[in-house]
């Protein structure tokens, strides 16, 4: 499933793919994946991702099925 929150809320920070990654310590091939749905990342993945956007576990990957 697309990560449609994540998208959104690198675009409010005004961040690219690559410089998301950068600040995460990861490739951009990986935001973009995970971006799309095509990776799953790990929680201390999604923390940093969580910290440099400044939003919570919950505002960006929890999703109601």
């Amino acid at each position: 499933m697309k990560n449609l929150k994540l998208k959104s809320a690198r675009a409010a920070k005004d961040l690219s793919q690559d410089e998301l990654a950068k600040l995460c310590g990861v490739s951009r091939q990986t935001i973009s994946a995970i971006e799309k749905g095509d990776y799953n990342p790990t929680i201390n993945l999604c923390i940093k991702i969580c910290k440099v956007l400044d939003k919570t576990l919950d505002e960006l990957f929890w999703t109601e099925e």
